[in-house]
């Protein structure tokens, strides 16, 4: 009898301590996620300015094309430190993608969350154009501020969801999925929009002028043309 308590004891001690072990290392992966989506966030954030782009070697389109908005009009995003916007966004995408996959979030999920954030730093481009420019936008800037800030808050909650209620999430996803790619599209038209009016030729020159030129376009068949998927 007492050694039928002993093995009994064992086994339920050993279920606990593994139930422990799995839970402590969900915590951590949970954990790892939410870092790197702040540091992703905290890029956009630090993007403060816009400087003439220098003429690229072709082997920089091997590692990753850059924005639509700066290749089109181009021009470099930097960060408050001085980094380029784009590339830090890059690699902190990259470090989020694998956390969040390490933690079970579906791919798709994740990439809707990235590329929320590559059109958010796209619209801080526009956004700052603009600026340089006077304010040639007008309201439209501040509209497409507000829809991409709820897009990317959208893709955001959703990736939170499939963190903390993965099992829901499956359950909603074909729904869901379709709801953030009806918003990317319009989304993606209204930047459209606002890239259209800032490139006019009169605009363009005062570009140039304003940061001291000439600016660097790029070739359209090279750039990233983030298109309404993600």
């Amino acid at each position: 009898m007492d050694l039928a308590y002993t093995t009994a004891g064992g086994v339920v001690g050993a279920a606990v301590t593994n139930y422990l072990s799995r839970n402590q290392e969900r915590r951590q992966l949970r954990a790892a996620v939410m870092q790197q989506l702040l540091r992703v966030e905290a890029v956009r954030d630090s993007m403060c300015d816009i400087v003439p782009s220098r003429r690229e070697s072709p082997s920089r389109h091997l590692i990753g094309a850059r924005l639509l908005a700066t290749a089109r009009f181009g021009v470099t995003a930097v960060l408050e430190d001085g980094r380029d916007a784009e590339h830090a966004q890059r690699e902190a995408i990259s470090d989020l993608v694998v956390a969040a996959l390490s933690a079970g979030i579906p791919r798709r999920v994740v990439d809707f969350a990235g590329g929320s954030e590559v059109r958010a730093l796209q619209c801080e481009v526009i956004r700052v154009i603009d600026l340089r420019l006077g304010g040639v936008l007008g309201e439209s800037l501040e509209e497409l501020m507000t829809q991409c800030e709820r897009y990317r808050q959208a893709t955001a909650q959703h990736l939170l969801r499939a963190l903390w209620h993965p099992w829901q999430t499956r359950l909603r996803m074909r729904a869901r999925v379709r709801a953030l790619r009806q918003d990317v599209t319009a989304l993606h038209r209204r930047q459209e929009a606002a890239m259209s009016v800032l490139a006019q030729p009169e605009h363009i020159d005062a570009l140039t002028e304003r940061l001291g030129g000439p600016l660097s376009h790029q070739d359209p068949q090279r750039v990233n043309h983030p298109g309404p998927a993600a």
